[in-house]
């Protein structure tokens, strides 16, 4: 799970997640606010091995039910400053508690 403060670096950071897994075979998805839902949830319904969002809309997914982390091993925090600075603290304390423990968690 890869979560970061802005649409535009969800999508970049999806761009370069498809160029180098699209080779390896990993799938990844990019789901952020503004964004109608369901082409979203149809792409994180299917096999991906990678999910890059905003803390808002990953929130929403699981909230909703739509978005299981009891699998995820591995969290990315991409400018946690900045989502920290933007208030996004609630949402990323719920996306945490839904991670298994043994996670690893990197922040950038």
């Amino acid at each position: 799970l890869v979560m970061a403060p802005t649409r535009e670096l969800a999508v970049q950071i999806q761009s370069e997640a498809e160029r180098f897994g699209r080779r390896l075979g990993v799938y990844s998805v990019c789901v952020y606010g503004g964004a109608p839902r369901g082409p979203q949830l149809r792409e994180l319904r299917a096999l991906c091995h990678l999910v890059v969002g905003t803390p808002g809309r990953l929130n929403d997914y699981l909230e909703g039910g739509e978005l299981k982390l009891d699998y995820c091993k591995n969290l990315v925090l991409d400018e946690a400053d900045r989502m920290l600075d933007m208030g996004f603290e609630p949402q990323i304390r719920t996306l945490i508690k839904a991670i298994p423990r043994d996670r690893q968690t990197m922040m950038f």
